[in-house]
């Protein structure tokens, strides 16, 4: 029975594969869906920008079916739509249908980490749970590393638009896998007997729209929630789509080579999620404090962008990507984990569903934002944007980091190891 539960954790992880992959999909292909739809880049970030408004727009939703269809079933139907949207994209005639296709995909893909954590929740002791939350994230990492790399790689060989009906194939047959393999709970397995996570489900069950209320009306809330919103805006929006652009655009690097760099953001997220954890958990033994020195790394890191928007060698460029997706991306992972410590056990999975809306708001309006930035210059000879536009976008998402930063201030520390001795010194 351990072997299943982790058959069903590389299922489910295969799953959360395919959220990050679509996340960031976009950021290589970008100047090719330009050029074939003959569109401008305000398009294009409205067309990256859909994924994130679909994903913000269902998290409470997720909750909802998880809870009542079961999370198996959730995941399941979910994919399908997934699927279909990434067949249709890579199909899409024109920008109006390719519209449509990145919303059934933003839907499909939504509501797969608010089942997976519930599952997760069943099959996985306690003091699992945070590691199995950060290897769940690293496998994002992977996502973005299809996303950024391998789709750079494969578009350059099929064409974009192949690339994405493969994927919309393969997820068709991740759906087949999801409904044989997973099971909501040890019980439902044919082997009942395994040690699992006492999830607190004996306990007094709080309305959804009790609990909803009582995460709005938690001051403690805000300031994560907020965080989120700037620190995935800058994530979503530069990594998840104009670093691309930037790089080709301000460096003259070619499409290989801007993969390669881009793909240091999912090697960020691999090494650094489980990392960080074990930071907070066992090292520094505080959530605030990671994430205090996390957001300063990165308003310095781009502080540094602004300076030198187009002096830095490639090598300088993979640290300063990797470092970039260490402090906005993999140590998501502890704010996810101060957020479900601010609640008890019996609403963490309606805080997740609601801090989990600020991070995609952030991707929705960042992308289109930093598009109009970018289209409110005049293009080169080339047809690409001049460097001028991107260091205002830089400026853009140095103010948004400050505001990040200064977030973290108003955070309350949530690590039992502090909440424990700062009881004892009550005392």
């Amino acid at each position: 029975m351990p072997s299943r539960r982790w058959m069903i954790f590389l299922t489910l992880a295969l799953a959360y594969f395919l959220v990050y992959f679509h996340r960031l999909s976009l950021s290589v292909v970008a100047d090719d869906l330009v050029r074939d739809f003959r569109t401008t880049a305000g398009a294009m970030g409205l067309l990256g920008s859909l994924y994130f408004y679909c994903y913000a727009l269902m998290q409470l939703p997720a909750g909802l079916l998880s809870d009542s269809l079961g999370p198996r079933r959730t995941v399941t139907f979910s994919l399908l739509f997934a699927a279909a949207g990434s067949l249709l994209f890579g199909l899409a005639p024109n920008l109006p249908v390719a519209f449509l296709s990145r919303a059934l995909v933003g839907l499909g893909v939504s509501m797969v980490f608010i089942p997976t954590m519930k599952i997760l929740s069943q099959w996985f002791l306690p003091r699992e749970f945070a590691f199995m939350a950060g290897v769940l994230n690293g496998v994002g990492g992977i996502g973005v590393l299809a996303a950024t790399f391998f789709l750079a790689l494969l578009a350059g060989w099929l064409g974009w638009r192949l690339s994405f009906i493969l994927i919309g194939l393969g997820t068709l047959g991740l759906v087949l896998g999801v409904w044989r393999i997973v099971r909501d709970r040890p019980q439902e397995a044919v082997q009942p007997k395994v040690a699992v996570a006492e999830t607190g489900a004996g306990g007094v069950q709080i309305p959804l729209l009790t609990g909803v209320r009582r995460v709005a009306m938690e001051k403690n809330f805000w300031p994560v929630a907020v965080w989120f919103f700037f620190n995935s805006g800058i994530f979503f929006g530069f990594g998840g789509l104009w670093a691309g652009p930037y790089l080709m655009h301000v460096y003259g690097l070619t499409k290989a080579q801007t993969g390669a760099i881009l793909s240091l953001i999912a090697w960020g997220m691999i090494f650094g999620s489980p990392l960080l954890g074990l930071i907070s958990d066992r090292w520094v033994q505080s959530r605030r404090r990671v994430l205090t020195v996390s957001s300063a790394v990165l308003t310095a890191e781009l502080a540094l962008l602004c300076l030198f928007p187009a002096s830095l060698s490639v090598a300088e460029l993979c640290g300063i990507f990797f470092v970039f997706s260490l402090s906005s991306s993999a140590i998501v992972a502890v704010a996810f984990t101060t957020t479900k410590e601010l609640f008890p056990v019996e609403i963490a999975g309606t805080s997740t569903g609601m801090v989990n809306l600020f991070p995609f708001l952030g991707g929705a309006v960042y992308m289109p934002l930093l598009g109009w930035v970018l289209d409110a210059f005049d293009r080169t000879a080339q047809g690409g944007f001049a460097p001028k536009a991107y260091t205002v976008l830089l400026v853009v998402l140095l103010v948004s980091s400050l505001v990040s930063l200064a977030c973290t201030q108003l955070m309350k520390e949530t690590h039992p190891a502090r909440l424990q001795a700062g009881a004892w010194a009550k005392n």
